[in-house]
């Protein structure tokens, strides 16, 4: 499972003009899952990304969790974050997840979030979506469940 993480201030997703999940201060969280990944690996990714002390305390140091600050989460499916570039100029894509499965472990990777937050927002499995934020930083972090 990969994730890019991104710190916001707020974040929303739109589908067709329509908003369908937007978020105040906390996580825009890209998810993409591969075909090796499982729902233990699932729990493991959202455990590791909800703990982490990545916002500032009183004292401008990066000690506190999102649990510490109430931070919310908005969850997009990106299943473009397994594209293998090596060869030609054409991503490939053969890494990611078959739809069925990533859209069953994205689900998972929501209601896992929820454990996390009070309020956890989502994309549209699949569709074209357009996303708007404002990171908080900015502070990005890459995550891969292979490395963790």
């Amino acid at each position: 499972m990969r994730v890019v993480l991104q710190r916001v201030k707020e974040a929303r997703v739109s589908v067709e003009g329509q908003c369908v999940g937007a978020v105040g201060q906390g996580y825009l969280v890209l998810l993409g899952a591969g075909e090796e990944d499982t729902k233990e690996i699932a729990d493991r990714m959202i455990d590791k990304i909800c703990k982490l002390r990545i916002f500032q305390d009183e004292n401008g140091k990066t000690n506190l969790s999102l649990a510490d600050v109430g931070g919310q989460i908005l969850v997009v499916s990106q299943f473009t974050l397994y594209a293998d570039c090596k060869k030609g100029n054409r991503p490939s894509f053969i890494k990611a997840g078959s739809p069925d499965k990533a859209r069953g472990l994205y689900e998972h990777a929501i209601e896992r979030c929820r454990l996390y937050a009070d309020k956890v927002e989502h994309g549209v499995f699949g569709a074209y979506m357009e996303v708007e934020l404002v990171n908080d930083g900015p502070f990005t972090l890459m995550l891969d469940s292979a490395q963790l």
